[in-house]
């Protein structure tokens, strides 16, 4: 019971990274409120984890609208008492928005790299923004980001990452260290955390590509793709007690991709 009376607000989670890690959290006590545009998988996981015992609160939850960060909130700290932990999950590449998977600068189009731009690195920020008051009237709080590895290092158009995403995934990455040195004499951490390449819905599409999985696990040292609970357990331990000594990190569950 690692988790044990925290209350934690994912968002992203009706399937997925998401949806693992609010399994994992409500198993290791901690009581969940879900965020997603995925009504009816939102539901449906609300409901599958109630039949268990477990406390989990399923929201509408467009990450780009402040509003409805609020309302998200809100209903955390109505219905649960507080908020302790906020996971910034959701994320899309461009191949979620019908746009071409990887392209170079001088192909990539104008709206893609805004749409990716407004859900990867704006809706951290309002999640962020609208997380902070109630952590600070709690003296305490871990927040934790998604990134990706695509925001450490740069990554060619056969990778599966476009600059749109790379860039968005960076912007992440120093958010996190900018929350983390301003917010932490109030008790509150933020770390990021950087998958590799990982079996997502997500990702279903790049995965199906001839030659892509291969490619992926060929470029992996440890061998094989990564799976959601590989990052649920890795966003479990920042969101624990276990890493109070933690903020401004960054954590890197990718089979060892960015050691070579």
């Amino acid at each position: 019971m690692r988790l044990e009376g925290k209350v934690a607000l994912i968002s992203g989670g009706a399937r997925g990274q998401g949806a693992a890690e609010a399994r994992l959290f409500v198993q290791e006590g901690a009581a969940v409120v879900i965020g997603d545009i995925l009504d009816d998988e939102g539901m449906k996981l609300e409901a599958e984890i109630r039949e268990l015992g477990g406390h989990i609160t399923f929201v509408h939850l467009d990450v780009t609208d402040a509003e409805q960060w609020t309302s998200a909130v809100n209903e955390a700290v109505t219905h649960y008492g507080k908020l302790d932990i906020l996971v910034n999950n959701a994320g899309i590449g461009s191949t979620n928005i019908g746009g071409v998977q990887a392209p170079r600068i001088h192909d990539a189009p104008e709206e893609v790299w805004d749409q990716i731009m407004d859900v990867n690195g704006k809706g951290v920020f309002l999640g962020t923004r609208a997380a902070l008051p109630a952590m600070l009237a709690n003296g305490s709080g871990s927040i934790i980001n998604i990134s990706s590895i695509a925001g450490m290092v740069g990554l060619g158009p056969g990778s599966g990452a476009g600059s749109a995403y790379a860039s968005s995934k960076g912007a992440v990455r120093l958010l996190t260290k900018s929350t983390a040195v301003q917010y932490a004499l109030d008790g509150i951490r933020c770390n990021s955390v950087h998958p590799g390449y990982i079996d997502t819905a997500m990702t279903s599409r790049m995965m199906s590509e001839p030659g892509m999985r291969e490619m992926r696990i060929a470029a992996t040292p440890l061998g094989r793709i990564g799976t959601v609970d590989d990052i649920a357990n890795g966003v479990l331990f920042l969101a624990s007690d276990e890493s109070s000594f933690m903020t401004g990190s960054e954590l890197v569950i990718d089979g060892g991709y960015t050691a070579q």
